[in-house]
């Protein structure tokens, strides 16, 4: 699943303008993030931040702990939207550490992609209790 749509809607919302020359344009965003350090395919540490900025070339976050270059790593970003109104979201993205300057951590992205991330929203829908309701 792209993140293009959803990256588009923010950049409606923001109504930002490129003031750089990157690759993948950046959308400033805090979310909470969990991230999985990755090492042989087995989990060598986890950790928690924010984020400072997405886009779909990758992420700039902000943790208690530095990282180490080039590892791989995968992020779960709590996503601020619902699929159709009901069902919270995660942003998935795996990929390499690309800078860490102290709790500032960049990930180049090599992957992406949406999951549904637990229980539904629900929704307020109208209970018909046979006219005893006192309200009108």
């Amino acid at each position: 699943m792209s993140i293009a749509p959803a990256m588009g809607r923010i950049e409606q919302l923001l109504g930002s303008r490129r003031s750089d020359q990157r690759l993948h344009r950046r959308y400033p965003i805090a979310l909470e993030v969990e991230f999985k350090l990755l090492r042989k395919g087995r989990v060598e540490r986890l950790g928690s931040g924010k984020t400072i900025d997405v886009s779909s070339g990758g992420a700039c976050f902000e943790s208690a702990e530095e990282l180490p270059l080039e590892g791989l790593i995968e992020l779960v970003m709590k996503w601020p939207f619902l699929l159709e109104g009901v069902c919270p979201l995660s942003l998935v993205m795996r990929g390499r550490v690309v800078r860490s300057d102290g709790q500032r951590i960049a990930v180049q992205a090599k992957q992406h992609e949406f999951r549904t991330a637990g229980v539904r929203a629900s929704r307020a829908l109208p209970v018909d209790d046979g006219g005893r309701s006192m309200v009108r």
